[in-house]
């Protein structure tokens, strides 16, 4: 599958997931909540007026990076390379609460819309883990 095909094959099961579930991010911090209960109160921490908008803020970001991987994966890496360290730094949010809201957003899409066929459910798969394995290579730099 070449890059774009991977690209429309991201993009196809989003409007999926879109046009039968709606806006994601509900279900992506319910689930992403579940797994690290801690995490609740960084985000009332670093959004105390309104830590809705910093959910809808992250989830919205990590949608983006989902769709732009297979087009500008050396956007992503920029990214991650300065926002991973960052937010372990600054804003103490360890790499496993950066990684598991990738993983959250991924797991509650495909959970909720299958793969309309094998190349689509090839292109996720690798989609994740470049954008897991970005989180990864972060780490402790």
């Amino acid at each position: 599958m070449t890059d774009l095909a991977s690209k429309a094959a991201i993009e196809a099961r989003l409007e999926r997931y879109a046009e039968s579930h709606g806006d994601p991010t509900g279900p992506v911090m319910a689930e992403y909540y579940r797994r690290y209960p801690d995490a609740r109160a960084s985000f009332a921490h670093h959004s105390p007026h309104d830590p809705a908008k910093l959910e809808a803020e992250m989830v919205g970001n990590t949608i983006y990076y989902l769709l732009c991987w297979f087009e500008n994966p050396i956007e992503a890496r920029i990214y991650f390379d300065t926002s991973v360290p960052h937010h372990r730094v600054a804003l103490a949010v360890p790499p496993d609460w950066y990684r598991g809201l990738i993983e959250a957003t991924i797991d509650v899409i495909e959970n909720a819309t299958n793969a309309a066929n094998a190349a689509e459910e090839a292109a996720w798969r690798e989609m994740r883990a470049g954008l897991v394995g970005l989180v990864e290579r972060n780490r402790f730099e």
